[in-house]
């Protein structure tokens, strides 16, 4: 497995006694049974330090130790890397972001569907919901990826397109089948072949790999969905490969996939994105969207598929980053970001759901962002 060079924390620019203190919160967490397991993984300036990984491989006080070379399901970490997939389709000259979306997926018309523009579905303004209202039925019945995007297609807007901002899963959906539509093969494939391989990500895929399946940290799941076959473990959603929350990856596989966008969009002499292409799904994209709300734009910017910095809601990303400062979340108890000034990730993946034990994820931000120097 290929990683970036290891180096030690006052080598990058990391102050070592405030790092341990980050190393040592996450340590405490698990053995204190507060979160079941985790990895964390930080990086500066092309290099990262020796992974972190604590806890149990499983929930339960009998589970073995968390192995070393433990993958995750990283939930909605996946939806810039599957935006990304479709700005290298806007590169080559085969769509823009001011398509309407009708132009690839001919179904997703009428109803104020007609106005909905790439753009839109890339920045959570398209007023489509997170979900469609048959979603926990399509789980049930172990329906496939095609099943979801036609339940979409029926899925009445929650709000005229372009006039507010409204976190949704569906429109990362709709992007994937649009990669299906344009490339002539899934998201999933698309992004084996042209990201993760380049990359050289071994440990990572869109939807499992089921002979790694004894890798992947089991997530503590609610109480009322252990039973279930189509919850965060099972095999069906794990091999799903849900655009909007199905990628599977290490701490340490990612921190390549961080690095690439800190370099402007290359790794070991390999391109994935032009700077141009890095620039644009970085900057705030709603500044420009007169229709949504000015404290939308302002205080909740959204680039394409990141989120960027709000420094006045911490949840998540923590109270210390830069203004440039951009990366992700995720249901399944994840975080991942990225300060292009301070030229450093975070990468922490943990099996504790974000709800309701979110602020483990922004108090270990802090903790680790402290330690810039």
């Amino acid at each position: 497995m290929a990683s970036l060079p290891l180096a030690k924390p006052a080598d990058i620019g990391f102050d070592p006694a405030q790092l341990q203190r980050a190393f040592d919160l996450l340590r405490g967490w698990a053995e204190t049974g507060k979160l079941p397991g985790a990895g964390l993984c930080v990086g500066r300036k092309g290099k990262m330090l020796e992974p972190l990984l604590v806890g149990h491989q499983r929930p339960g006080k009998d589970a073995p130790a968390i192995r070393k070379d433990a993958l995750f399901l990283i939930a909605s970490i996946t939806k810039p890397v599957a935006v990304g997939a479709v700005m290298m389709l806007v590169e080559r000259g085969l769509l823009s972001l001011e398509d309407p979306v009708k132009r690839y997926l001919p179904k997703f018309a009428g109803d104020g569907r007609d106005e909905i523009l790439v753009r839109h579905l890339m920045t959570h303004t398209s007023g489509l919901p997170d979900m469609v209202k048959s979603n926990t039925e399509l789980r049930k019945g172990h329906k496939p990826f095609a099943d979801f995007i036609e339940a979409i297609y029926q899925e009445p807007l929650l709000f005229p397109v372009g006039t507010k901002v409204s976190y949704q899963s569906m429109g990362t959906a709709l992007l994937g089948e649009i990669v299906h539509q344009i490339a002539g093969s899934s998201l999933p494939a698309f992004l084996r072949k042209e990201v993760f391989e380049p990359l050289k990500m071994m440990d990572t895929s869109l939807g499992w790999e089921a002979a790694k399946k004894d890798r992947i940290a089991a997530i503590q799941v609610p109480a009322e969905m252990e039973g279930v076959d189509w919850n965060w473990n099972s095999p069906y959603w794990l091999g799903f490969g849900a655009p909007w929350g199905g990628m599977v990856t290490s701490p340490a596989d990612f921190a390549r996939y961080c690095q690439m966008m800190l370099n402007g969009g290359t790794l070991d002499g390999v391109r994935i994105f032009g700077p141009a292409t890095v620039r644009a799904m970085t900057m705030n994209q709603l500044a420009v969207m007169m229709k949504v709300p000015e404290e939308d734009r302002r205080c909740k910017p959204w680039g394409l598929g990141w989120r960027l910095n709000w420094p006045g809601h911490s949840a998540n990303f923590g109270d210390l980053l830069g203004p440039r400062a951009y990366g992700h979340w995720g249901a399944t108890g994840t975080v991942c970001w990225i300060d292009p000034d301070a030229e450093a990730f975070c990468i922490l993946f943990t099996t504790q759901p974000q709800e309701p034990e979110g602020k483990f994820l922004s108090r270990l931000c802090n903790a680790v962002a402290a330690a810039l120097v």
